[in-house]
């Protein structure tokens, strides 16, 4: 079982920027990807990024040019920066973790942009 933890969500003002931070703990292979995942209300839930633990990195075509996305194997953490955000942005955000067949959601952290 691999626990998620989210963090660094809120209320963000038009314009600015914000970090969000998962942790994972609990049996974790070395092999893995660690990403974030996007759902606005009344839609399905799609890709922002992910990383895998070697450094590749796929991004959401929705997600390219505002995103960045990061880990630390160390740490096992993966973060989640946006720039320039709009009240699109909006929503809920899901850390994933997935490893050997294996598939694990945080419990999300809202993002709210205000205009």
């Amino acid at each position: 079982q691999v626990h998620l933890e989210e963090s660094g969500g809120g209320l963000v003002q038009a314009g600015g920027s914000l970090t969000l931070s998962c942790a994972a703990s609990g049996s974790i292979f070395v092999i893995n990807v660690m990403g974030w995942y996007y759902q606005a209300p009344g839609k399905e839930r799609e890709l922002v990024a992910d990383i895998t633990s070697g450094g590749i990195i796929d991004y959401g075509e929705s997600a390219k040019g505002r995103f960045t996305i990061s880990r630390d194997n160390v740490k096992n953490t993966v973060s989640l920066q946006i720039t320039k955000v709009n009240p699109e942005d909006t929503g809920v955000y899901y850390c994933n973790f997935r490893s050997d067949g294996r598939n694990f959601w945080g419990q999300g952290t809202q993002v709210t942009v205000s205009s």
